[in-house]
């Protein structure tokens, strides 16, 4: 895959993967699934769009059931909708801000109200506002960022807790902004060393359940979050050692990967995709 040099825009909202010039790539053709997810139930926050699309997609390929939560942006998640419902698998769309307790709480019981189960918890969604300066993250940010990126992580596996058992799994997404830091993004990346320090204190707790915890730490992906954040992106990911962002289709296996018996011995433990950079932890 060669880099891409991405036009310059600006999303008004990191949900608008349909606006996006090229368009990011969720699923690539030539993946096969071979169920290893049958007659499982995953709940995916942040499923509308981007890695949290790309990971409804391929556990959808791999035999799974989705329930998929969602902020505002309707079109683009009925858009995944169709794509899970074409692939002979059902797709419960919920529309909640996660930022309170009563919104995730609900989501988990919409879920189990429609399959009668839960087997898998991918905590997904984020958002981030970047800032040269520190001084120039006001308390409205800051509470922001933490209610959307951290808060919800909590609130959503505490209410799946009660219908999680032996053999399944929750799945969160961190960011490789939470090993090397970022200059400009100080806030969203202290969010996104918490979810480090969550799965590993989950994992620890929920070990003797067997129930595995794990997370994927992503580098640049091209996703709906980055046009939305930041007015240039020509360059964007060009800084890694593969001279390139990568795409969805790129991260979502990994989550297939962590929520299914290929990975029975692993927990605790954070996947890097990062085109190359070296990261410890």
């Amino acid at each position: 895959m060669k880099p891409t040099k991405f036009p310059s825009q600006k999303l008004e909202q990191p949900g608008d993967a349909h606006k996006m010039q090229p368009k990011p790539e969720l699923i690539n053709k030539n993946y096969r699934g071979s169920d290893k997810l049958k007659s499982k139930v995953a709940l995916v926050t942040g499923g509308d769009s981007g890695i949290g699309a790309s990971a409804v997609l391929h556990f959808a390929k791999e035999g799974a059931d989705i329930a998929l939560v969602y902020l505002n942006e309707t079109k683009d998640a009925k858009k995944i909708k169709k794509e899970v419902e074409a692939m002979g698998r059902k797709c419960l769309l919920i529309k909640k801000d996660l930022r309170t307790e009563a919104n995730c709480m609900a989501s988990v019981k919409s879920c189990i109200k429609e399959y009668g189960k839960l087997n898998i918890v991918v905590n997904n969604a984020a958002m981030q506002f970047p800032q040269d300066s520190l001084k120039q993250i006001d308390r409205k940010q800051l509470l922001k960022t933490f209610e959307t990126n951290i808060y919800p992580y909590f609130y959503v596996t505490k209410a799946a807790m009660e219908y999680l058992g032996s053999g399944d799994v929750i799945i969160n997404t961190s960011s490789v902004t939470a090993y090397r830091g970022s200059s400009h993004l100080v806030d969203y990346a202290s969010t996104k060393g918490a979810i480090v320090s969550f799965t590993r204190s989950l994992s620890a707790q929920l070990a003797k359940e067997n129930i595995r915890v794990n997370g994927i730490a992503p580098g640049p992906i091209w996703t709906p979050l980055i046009p939305a954040s930041f007015d240039d992106v020509t360059d964007f990911g060009q800084d890694t050692p593969m001279g390139r962002a990568g795409q969805p289709s790129e991260v979502g296996p990994a989550y297939v990967f962590l929520a299914s018996e290929d990975s029975s011995y692993i927990t605790g433990q954070f996947i890097h995709i990062n085109g190359g950079e070296i990261i410890g932890g």
